[in-house]
């Protein structure tokens, strides 16, 4: 009896140790090694800069007369595909979607606000130009837009060989605006300060198409039964966010976010809420994706609202 009390002790004591044994095996593989492996593959992201941590809140320019991109809804809030990414961006540097403020950025006021600081970013279907680039910065491209023709049903207009002679209306300071003014001189053009106003020239009959980005255009033509987009496309040229030229820390902020937000597939839920259903597919291919990325044009190339069709 004493001789099987001994055998059970000893195979207690040898369970213990084996136990033991593991348990510091565990720990030793979620000690400092492991901890090195998880920071290898999460890297710590870039910080908000101090002045927005401390307000709490971000300050941001929108459109809020183009939708599907920037607009104030029925309820008079604003609402659009780069809303959807400012409130993004209130969720990761504050948790909270409501920590932003939202200023209007009609295309002409973009750039103003960033250099007198009145704003920190601009979102506001922002085309990256080297011209632009020359006086405030950007951040990687998350959308890539397209040029295209509203014109009413019956318009003799199919494309931008029809131009000639014809009435166009765009909005001052967009790149159509130079681009027309460069390549079609035989085009009548009109320009007006905000896309409100572009469009209420269109319809009023004294322009015969507007010419903006189809992002946009495609929000008007769904609304609007009497007009349509002409298939032709041009000037492909993808949005950024306008940064204060210099504020590098908050450049390298607002890209590891867009990052996040590519590799979480979180621009297409954005699309969706945005977008008839019937362009989902169409559009889909302009937005960052997990599979599909994009950037701007080398540094060599010829700006494209330099180059005539």
């Amino acid at each position: 009896m004493k001789r099987l009390i001994a055998v059970t002790a000893v195979l207690a004591v040898t369970a213990a140790v084996i136990a033991a044994l593991g348990v510091a095996a565990t720990s030793s593989s979620t000690g400092p090694a492991s901890a090195e492996s998880t920071a290898k593959k999460a890297p710590r992201l870039p910080a908000l800069p101090a002045n927005i941590k401390q307000r709490k809140r971000w300050l941001i320019g929108v459109k809020c007369d183009a939708p599907p991109f920037g607009y104030i809804d029925v309820r008079g809030q604003h609402a659009g595909f780069d809303v959807e990414i400012a409130r993004w961006f209130a969720r990761y540097a504050f948790g909270r979607v409501n920590r932003v403020s939202f200023i209007c950025a009609p295309t002409p006021a973009r750039e103003p606000l960033l250099t007198t600081g009145r704003a920190d970013l601009v979102i506001s279907t922002f085309t990256y130009t080297r011209d632009r680039d020359t006086r405030i910065d950007f951040s990687r491209a998350y959308y890539q837009a397209t040029g295209r023709l509203l014109v009413k049903n019956d318009s003799p207009i199919n494309s931008l060989a029809d131009l000639n002679g014809r009435r166009v209306v765009t909005t001052s300071g967009s790149i159509y605006d130079r681009w027309v003014r460069r390549c079609f001189p035989n085009a009548n053009l009109t320009v007006t300060d905000n896309l409100t106003n572009a469009t209420l020239t269109f319809n009023q009959g004294r322009a015969d198409t507007l010419m903006w980005d189809d992002t946009v255009l495609v929000g008007i033509a769904a609304a609007d039964r009497s007009s349509k987009l002409t298939n032709d496309t041009f000037l492909a040229l993808p949005y950024g966010i306008g940064i204060r030229q210099g504020n590098v820390a908050l450049k390298r902020w607002v890209d590891s976010r867009l990052e996040l937000m590519r590799k979480a597939d979180r621009f297409m839920a954005i699309l969706r809420n945005n977008i008839p259903a019937r362009f989902v597919p169409g559009f889909s291919r302009n937005i960052l994706r997990p599979r599909n990325t994009f950037g701007y044009a080398r540094a060599s190339a010829p700006a494209p609202d330099t180059v005539c069709p």
